[in-house]
């Protein structure tokens, strides 16, 4: 749950360019088209009464990538997402499509945790259970990929434009494998002048790389480690109050062999380098090679 979702706020109007604090740094975020929003967004409903505050958000996508992996087969999804904070406690869910080995319905995620600041950084620290109902999991393969992972990300804004952030993810048995899972990111974002911009819009590029390592599987999957691999993306946003536009490249340093291994593609194709261990018939997948991804989506919530 690596990812900066809305911080909703008891303000009752829409958002405005100068109150955006920029597009989110994507640092390996899951939970689909939806699942990202800008940092202030339109008010979902004034959160004065009870001091329990919401935010929304939905969109599309033409290929869900999670960290620089296709989620959906290289075709479009849909997600969306809501969120209930509660001072710098919070907890929500998203549902996305999805198209994976084992054919769930979706992918549906719960989260919960805090967003402290202290020394004028931005803390997120969280747990996600992800959840993949109407599983059928390939033969030989007993138990579907629902599983559950904490994190915690750290954002810092210097000076007028630029922003950092930085993040760690740990999961004891990643997609129902046997095998725990390590993620470390950083990422840069430069809020765009607005001179150069429409009025009403902003616009942010920021830009990601992370590392994603493992331990072994269990032994009914054939008790090896996943290959490791880096992560990259690079892209824009453009925001005209609670619509989001996003062009982003990713890429990852997996070959198409170990891209199958990685994923089990049921679509992977023959013709590649044969490992006796890991992939003995030399199957290659396309999911984490190189892709531009387009994402629209819109967020309801506040302001800080």
């Amino acid at each position: 749950m690596l990812w900066l979702a809305a911080a909703p706020g008891g303000s009752a109007r829409a958002q405005t360019p100068g109150a955006s604090a920029g597009a989110p740094i994507d640092l390996g975020g899951r939970g689909g088209p939806g699942a990202e929003a800008p940092v202030r967004a339109t008010p979902l409903q004034d959160g004065a009464a009870g001091n329990v505050e919401f935010s929304a958000r939905a969109g599309l996508a033409s290929d869900y990538v999670y960290r620089g992996v296709s989620l959906s087969d290289r075709l479009p999804a849909v997600g969306a997402g809501l969120e209930a904070a509660y001072g710098m406690f919070y907890a929500g869910g998203t549902i996305a499509s999805v198209k994976l080995p084992s054919q769930p319905a979706a992918e549906i995620t719960m989260t919960a945790g805090l967003r402290p600041t202290l020394w004028g950084i931005d803390f997120d620290f969280g747990w996600t259970y992800f959840l993949y109902p109407g599983e059928t999991p390939p033969p030989d393969v007993t138990s579907g990929i629902e599983y559950w992972e904490v994190a915690a990300r750290a954002d810092k804004k210097i000076g007028e434009t630029l922003r950092v952030a930085g993040g760690f993810a740990y999961s004891p048995n990643v997609s129902n494998t046997g095998a725990w899972s390590k993620y470390v990111a950083f990422g840069l974002g430069v809020d765009l002048p607005r001179n150069l911009l429409p009025p009403n819009v902003s616009a942010a590029l920021t830009g990601s790389a992370g590392y994603f390592w493992f331990g072994h599987q269990s032994a009914a999957l054939g008790g090896f480690p996943l290959p490791a691999y880096l992560n990259w993306s690079a892209g824009v946003t453009f925001t005209r109050g609670p619509l989001n536009l996003d062009l982003r490249y990713h890429d990852t340093n997996l070959s198409r062999e170990e891209c199958f291994v990685f994923t089990g593609d049921l679509g992977a194709m023959p013709g590649g380098v044969v490992d006796p261990v890991t992939n003995p018939d030399g199957l290659r997948s396309r999911w984490c090679s190189a892709a531009v991804v387009a994402k629209l989506w819109f967020a309801l919530g506040g302001d800080k």
